[in-house]
């Protein structure tokens, strides 16, 4: 790989398309995660998603832990955690125990959404989210999963002494806050929630603490989410993606759905007042071949100057979810299941 590529990950929501079980949802994501760790992406992150029809990624350790037995070497992690719906003494014992069985393979990503609608959400809810309370949470997290402490009387067992490495995730300025008052590396969902992506990240690295108890790296460190789908021909790719704006405007719409199949026009199947919503929260996207793709992902790396980025895809087929990230890592040059490092 150039040494100007920075590395490339995958976020997995586990989508599930029309007229597919949960079960084959849940399988199609462990083929994947088996074939982008041969493929040599970084990492493997999964979301956490309550309530939802589309994305079967509710009990996100558990995923990781079934991916963890189909694959060697790339990192796997929670794309993120969202800590409000759990207690950080739970959390770290989930992860303590993917690490005491795994090893140093997980990343623990933390977000302070309910990842759900209003409803699951309460039925969910564990604490607020609000600023002061998610870090100290996340302090209290990072506790459970340090050293022994002398006299401790409540301990995550196992987890304790595993360090899993934390990165903070935001979708506004909020959780850049966050990351920065901490000393933690912070990944931005630029890929559904784009408008606080330079804002954040600016925030991000001129408060950034290093001198933080809770520091875990020495500089500010950032990923970014990126749509993305790669075809043979632009035509094809923009075909295919499809999908995912017909998904958009659905969970944007409150008609939230399995994933549909790929259409000719949009405008012949989402009425005119809806389209707009196909756009406004993937218009951080690259769709097209190979070399479309590459040069528009190092445009974007370099304009926000990340450290890594992280790509999702979705598509009505999983074989051309495979398909697109065989493409994209031939063309990025990933050195296929190849050691990588395996410092967060």
């Amino acid at each position: 790989m150039p040494t100007s590529r920075i590395p490339l990950s995958v976020l997995d929501l586990v989508p599930r398309s029309q007229g597919m079980t949960a079960a084959t949802a849940i399988e199609e994501s462990v083929t994947l995660a088996r074939e982008v760790d041969e493929l040599g992406y970084r990492r493997f992150w999964m979301a956490e998603h309550h309530g939802s029809e589309a994305f079967m990624s509710s009990a996100t350790a558990l995923l990781l832990g079934h991916v963890a037995h189909a694959t060697d070497r790339i990192r796997l992690g929670s794309g993120g955690v969202m800590l409000p719906n759990h207690s950080p003494l739970m959390v770290a014992e989930y992860y303590g125990t993917l690490a005491t069985i795994h090893g140093d393979r997980f990343d623990l990503g933390l977000g302070r959404a309910p990842g759900t609608d209003p409803m699951t959400a309460a039925a969910l809810s564990r604490s607020s989210g609000h600023l002061p309370d998610f870090a100290s949470e996340v302090a209290d997290l990072q506790g459970y999963l340090g050293a022994p402490r002398s006299g401790a009387r409540v301990r995550a067992l196992p987890g304790e002494g595993t360090e899993v490495p934390l990165w903070m995730l935001g979708s506004s300025t909020g959780g850049a806050q966050v990351a920065a008052a901490l000393g933690l590396p912070f990944s931005f969902a630029s890929h559904f929630a784009p408008d606080q992506l330079r804002e954040a990240l600016a925030i991000y690295r001129d408060r950034f603490r290093a001198d933080a108890a809770t520091a875990q790296v020495d500089r500010p460190t950032t990923m970014a989410g990126v749509n993305v789908l790669v075809a043979p021909t632009q035509e094809e790719a923009d075909h295919l993606f499809t999908t995912a704006q017909l998904m958009a405007i659905r969970i944007r719409s409150g008609q939230p759905a399995p994933l549909d199949p790929p259409v000719d026009s949009l405008a012949s199947v989402v009425p005119t007042e809806l389209l707009p919503l196909a756009d406004a929260h993937q218009s951080v996207r690259m769709v097209g071949t190979p070399d479309t793709v590459v040069e528009q992902l190092e445009s974007f790396a370099t304009a926000h100057e990340l450290d890594e980025l992280i790509v999702t895809t979705y598509t009505y087929d999983p074989q051309m979810r495979r398909r697109s990230y065989r493409m994209l890592a031939d063309a990025w040059g990933m050195p296929s299941a190849s050691p990588v490092e395996m410092a967060s």
